[in-house]
């Protein structure tokens, strides 16, 4: 480990459980289970992938891309593939923080449709699942954070996403966000008691709260040795110092932690 992630490493709060900069080989840094980047041909049916990102042609390490010249993570056209850490260990599903700074301007490089550049789930996006998303239709395309927990619970009848109030209510928007193609943009999730009735999730945007959402009430079946950190879920764009904490951090470490 080289001086300079010695120094970032020390620099950042207690409780730092996970640390991907996506040098060299894109191994995590810092991890408490498995640091290997793995990828895939999609995620269905959750199938194992293999070790670097031969199975995703459109992900590559970007050297000297990263936020401080170093190493970031780059989507040269829409990523259909899975790119993806293993959560198991490297999170903590009870609460925690969950960091990475982007870098794209959404309204010209992603390609028409959803795209999450980030997801937490062992299943899908409406299925206990964490997950920031850019909206499909809207100019300025809005930025989303989603917190859902075991479907059948949630939405038992099964309704369409876009006109059920039972996923709308569940959403975190940002209807003008702040990414541009000339600078990174720091994501914050927080989350703490999901699965229990006072369960909630917050989003930060460079340091600044963008809201919070109400309490999420139902189970949420996270399945931590299939669970998965996905990375550029239809992303174009770059992708830099993913970072997860065993608690959810202070306003005033997450600023802290945007300006770094």
């Amino acid at each position: 480990m080289n001086l300079l992630l010695l120094l970032a490493l020390a620099a950042l709060p207690e409780g730092l459980l996970f640390y991907a900069s996506f040098e060299k080989d894109g191994q995590a840094a810092v991890a408490q289970g498995n640091p290997q980047l793995f990828s895939a041909a999609s995620y269905k049916g959750n199938a194992p992938g293999q070790p670097g990102l031969a199975a995703a042609p459109n992900v590559a390490l970007a050297p000297g891309a990263g936020r401080h010249g170093s190493g970031a993570l780059r989507f040269k056209a829409k990523n259909e593939n899975a790119v993806y850490f293993e959560a198991a260990k490297n999170v903590n599903f009870a609460a925690g923080t969950l960091s990475f700074w982007l870098r794209l301007d959404p309204n010209k490089d992603l390609a028409p449709g959803y795209c999450d550049p980030f997801q937490l789930t062992a299943k899908d996006y409406n299925n206990s699942a964490i997950w920031v998303d850019f909206t499909k239709d809207d100019r300025p395309r809005h930025f989303r954070l989603g917190v859902f927990g075991d479907l059948k619970t949630w939405n038992p009848k099964d309704l369409p996403p876009d006109t059920n109030p039972a996923f709308n209510n569940r959403l975190i928007v940002q209807k003008n966000p702040p990414f541009r193609a000339d600078q990174w943009t720091h994501v914050v999730i927080t989350h703490q008691g999901l699965g229990t009735p006072a369960g909630t999730a917050s989003l930060y945007l460079n340091g600044a709260l963008v809201g919070t959402a109400p309490k999420i009430p139902e189970l949420f079946d996270w399945q931590p040795e299939k669970a998965r950190l996905r990375l550029g879920v239809n992303y174009v764009g770059l992708l830099d110092d993913l970072m997860v904490f065993n608690r959810p951090l202070t306003p005033a470490e997450i600023k802290a932690l945007s300006a770094n």
